[in-house]
């Protein structure tokens, strides 16, 4: 009971860390450029996005976690194929979630379809690989951080979307309309949430 307990509470840690501390957007600006164009696109479908990306994040994370324990093995050579190894596996996820949309036949699989390239082979899925791979977390950790991170994504984008809304009006200068008003925006918003843990990057 005591070690299911450690378990769950390793879990809910690293998945809250993620979400808001070491959030992907705010305070590693992972996945900042893809996030932009989603909340200037209104057809792009952004909680749709955000669902293919956990989901293809859930998938990855254990299998670079089994595939870095190969990459830990005393051979030179092995560490080098990191980057090939999580991209591999970043694929193996974007296959698996493409073939259970095919099989349950889902009314937006042909979104789901056209926009899993985009939500697997991002900085913010790789960077979630190589964050629980380089800091050799345990299983739990990784699968916390990995759902912690993708919420965080999708959370960010929220927080952009309605803060985007809110910015068109008037009392905002022509030439810090769109764009730029927003990355000062997200640059406020890290700024507050990197005071908020205290100046300190964990991991």
């Amino acid at each position: 009971m005591n070690m299911l307990v450690q378990t769950l509470s390793s879990f809910f840690i690293y998945a809250v860390v993620a979400i808001f501390a070491q959030n992907a957007v705010f305070s590693r600006a992972l996945g900042v450029s893809r996030l932009v164009k989603l909340v200037d696109d209104g057809a792009t479908g952004s909680l749709l996005f955000c669902a293919c990306m956990c989901a293809v994040q859930l998938i990855s994370a254990p299998l670079a976690f089994l595939c870095n324990k190969f990459l830990l093995a005393p051979v030179e050579w092995r560490a080098m194929l990191r980057p090939l190894v999580m991209l591999l596996c970043s694929a193996a996820g974007l296959g698996i979630v493409l073939v259970a949309v095919t099989l349950l036949k889902l009314s937006a699989a042909n979104k789901v379809a056209r926009m899993l390239p985009m939500a697997t082979f991002n900085c913010a899925v790789l960077g979630c690989l190589f964050l629980t791979t380089g800091q050799n977390f345990t299983f739990v950790q990784t699968m916390g951080f990995a759902l912690g991170s993708a919420a965080g994504y999708t959370f960010a984008l929220l927080a952009v979307t309605e803060a985007q809304r809110k910015l068109k009006n008037r009392s905002v200068p022509n030439t810090f309309q769109g764009l730029p008003v927003t990355l000062l925006y997200i640059a406020v918003l890290a700024l507050a949430i990197y005071g908020f843990t205290g100046h300190m990057v964990a991991f």
